[in-house]
């Protein structure tokens, strides 16, 4: 007797070898697709979008290429999402993460071949990880007693972070510029006070660091250009009421001067607020919404500052910056909290005037702003310092730093082959894939920069069998060098996530045995 169909006539299912091909496969051409851009020498990619304007972004950061993907494959939405969770939690790795996890099940796809059962594999990645781990612990530098050091160790770790990004080239001023924005905000993670601001023209190399806070846009007319000591109210409320508002409204009156009777009420309602919000003794507004000439009139005669429709992040960063809440009513002035600053002033950078808040009561906020020579520079320019900025907040935190370019996979490898050779059964096969997972990050980064992987990786393995040492490759002079001498570091934090998630991520993948597709809803003819 034949078995009924289970699933719908659309459905279709996948089961035990095949929905582990159909895993391992997309996983692994993910990984392919984002491993060029790795380490110094990776190569950018251009992402055009079929959406109106077919927009183009010029990248290399793991994050935003496969945010960007549109992808069926359930295995390759797995990677996508670790590396998106790395790009939210500690900023840079994004595409360390994504080869790691392909590598691991790249790997684990051979061991499937020659019949491990996939929980063996996975228990052996454990272990593995979790070695690697510690070996990693117990080569750590932490400086967090000696302030000089400490920096020094910021800007070691910005340059390598900046190093594999389109900023290379003018890496040590960037650096300084991210080291000194993030030593400002004092071991806060929140990122809201740094701005950024990207104005195209200029070289990269005109980006500078301004303490205080700017604000993209122009100052009315006939207003002061200059206040000191500004008492700043941040509203979000309507300034255009002086115009009949209420749409479709229909008003029948018998004569003209009924209808100016009508505007006469509109402009004293206006009048009226006008009057309420200087009430509150202050000499800078600042609106969400748009102010119409009237109001605009009435605060340059009471020679206050108005600035209207300034885009909402630029109010909640200036509400938060000066010490100011965000008002809506102003009936009760003692209930409003005002902003403070020592002084507002208009400043021009490039063609565009900006205006520019000094002295604020947040000591921690400041603005970077980024010129370039296009607005696609300027956008992967803004990606790359962000990384930036993420890593050494986080290391603030976390002041454990590791070395770089390829030496904590080295150091993590070499321990993890020991635990390999000294375990007993089916699993070390599983340990010792882990490590060759390890290794590949380093040859991936020797083959983007064109050079002879094998023979640097056998070379730089041989060093690492001698204690304490800190080699690692470097693809500017394609040779085994010391680390430490180069200066080339990185947080620990950063590296620990990215093995951590890669290896959660290639079990995840590796437990699945079928994969179930739905079927579609069918659309119901409404005939």
């Amino acid at each position: 007797m034949a078995i009924e169909k289970i699933l719908k006539d659309d459905a279709s299912e996948e089961k035990g070898e095949r929905a582990r091909m159909a895993s391992f496969v997309g996983a692994i051409a993910i990984t392919d697709l984002v491993k060029t851009t790795l380490g110094p020498k990776g190569m950018d990619k251009i992402l055009q979008s079929t959406g109106r304007g077919h927009e183009v972004t010029v990248t290399n950061d793991g994050a935003t290429i496969l945010k960007s993907l549109h992808i069926d494959n359930p295995a390759a939405k797995v990677l996508i999402d670790i590396s998106k969770v790395q790009d939210d939690e500690v900023g840079d790795g994004t595409t360390s993460v994504v080869v790691l996890a392909g590598e691991l099940l790249r790997e684990a796809e051979k061991l499937v071949a020659a019949k491990i059962h996939p929980m063996t594999i996975i228990s052996g990645y454990r272990m593995a990880a979790e070695c690697a781990r510690n070996a990693l612990l117990q080569r750590v530098v932490d400086n967090k007693e000696n302030a000089e050091k400490f920096k020094s160790d910021l800007m070691k770790i910005a340059m390598t972070t900046l190093s594999s990004k389109i900023l290379s080239q003018d890496k040590e001023h960037f650096a300084q510029l991210a080291v000194d924005a993030v030593m400002r905000l004092k071991g806060s993670t929140n990122l809201e006070a740094i701005q950024i601001i990207k104005k195209p023209g200029g070289s990269l190399k005109d980006s500078f660091l301004d303490e205080g806070f700017i604000l993209d846009k122009k100052i009315g007319l006939g207003q002061p250009k200059r206040i000191e000591n500004a008492k700043i109210l941040v509203a979000n409320t309507a300034m255009d009421t002086d115009k009949v508002k209420i749409y479709g409204a229909r008003v029948r009156v018998d004569s003209m001067s009924k209808v100016a009777e009508i505007e006469g009420a509109e402009k004293e309602k206006m009048r009226e607020k006008v009057k309420k919000i200087l009430g509150h003794g202050i000499n800078c507004f600042v609106n969400r919404q748009l102010i119409y000439n009237f109001p605009e009139e009435l605060f340059a005669d009471a020679g206050i500052l108005a600035i209207e429709h300034a885009d909402f992040d630029g109010i909640e960063r200036l509400a938060l910056v000066t010490g100011g809440e965000i008002a809506s009513t102003f009936d009760n002035p003692e209930s409003v909290k005002l902003g403070h600053c020592k002084l507002i002033e208009e400043i021009m950078i490039g063609e565009d005037k900006l205006i520019h808040f000094s002295g604020v009561e947040m000591g921690q906020a400041c603005t970077i702003v980024l010129r370039g020579a296009s607005h696609h520079v300027l956008d992967e320019a803004e990606r790359s310092l962000h990384d930036a900025l993420c890593v050494l907040s986080q290391t603030v935190n976390d002041t454990r730093v590791l070395l770089g370019g390829g030496w904590p996979e080295m150091v993590m490898a070499k321990e993890v082959d020991e635990l390999a050779r000294k375990t007993p059964g089916k699993k070390s096969h599983a340990i010792e894939a882990f490590s060759r997972a390890l290794v590949a990050i380093p040859t991936i980064i020797a083959d983007n920069a064109g050079l002879d992987s094998a023979d640097l990786v056998a070379k730089l393995r041989a060093e690492h069998h001698k204690e304490g040492c800190n080699a690692g490759i470097d693809v500017i002079s394609g040779s085994v060098r010391d680390m430490a001498e180069l200066g080339i570091s990185e947080a620990f934090k950063v590296k620990q996530a990215v093995l951590l998630s890669a290896t959660e991520a290639a079990e995840m993948i590796l437990r699945v045995d079928e994969i179930i597709t739905c079927a579609p809803r069918k659309r119901e003819d409404r005939m």
